[in-house]
């Protein structure tokens, strides 16, 4: 009896520790992170493109989320323009222009919600639900559309990073 009452309270005093250990979808999402990030994308929260929600507060800001970027080298010249691309049922249309989306969408997969340009990196907007095989998609996308942006071809090679 004293044997399960000693068991019981180390038990008791060991469950508060449980709260620290990382559950199987945080484990897969730090695995999502890592993987980007060995293969030269960054990974942060931004504000989603074209989105606005109200807060308790009601004061109207964006929603955060998560983006996977590739950096770019500096442009020669004229910097690189800012645009953003949101899903819709019929696919990408431009946030506050009528650009077409780049032609890296169809190395995407399904799950991306936006996607955006500026000076220093392009990349995608995402909740992260897929597993490594999807970051290598982005990955793939992510370095034709850079070669586009740096160099001005509009070739997509195929990138292995398996």
């Amino acid at each position: 009896m004293e044997l399960f009452l000693i068991i019981f309270i180390v038990a008791v005093a060991l469950a508060p520790l449980t709260h620290f250990v990382p559950t199987k979808r945080q484990r897969q999402v730090s695995g999502l992170r890592e993987f980007a990030a060995v293969h030269g994308l960054f990974v942060e929260f931004r504000d989603l493109p074209g989105s606005e929600r109200a807060p308790m507060g009601g004061t109207r800001r964006p929603e955060q989320i998560i983006y996977y970027g590739k950096r770019l080298p500096p442009s020669r010249g004229e910097p690189r323009a800012r645009l953003a691309w949101r899903i819709r049922d019929e696919g990408f249309y431009g946030v506050g222009h009528h650009l077409p989306a780049p032609a890296c969408i169809e190395l995407l997969p399904a799950e991306i919600l936006a996607l955006s340009q500026e000076e220093g990196s392009c990349g995608v907007y995402w909740l992260e639900p897929g597993e490594e095989a999807d970051v290598q998609q982005i990955l793939g996308a992510l370095e034709a559309w850079s070669e586009t942006l740096v160099t001005g071809f509009t070739e997509h090679p195929k990138h292995d990073f398996s």
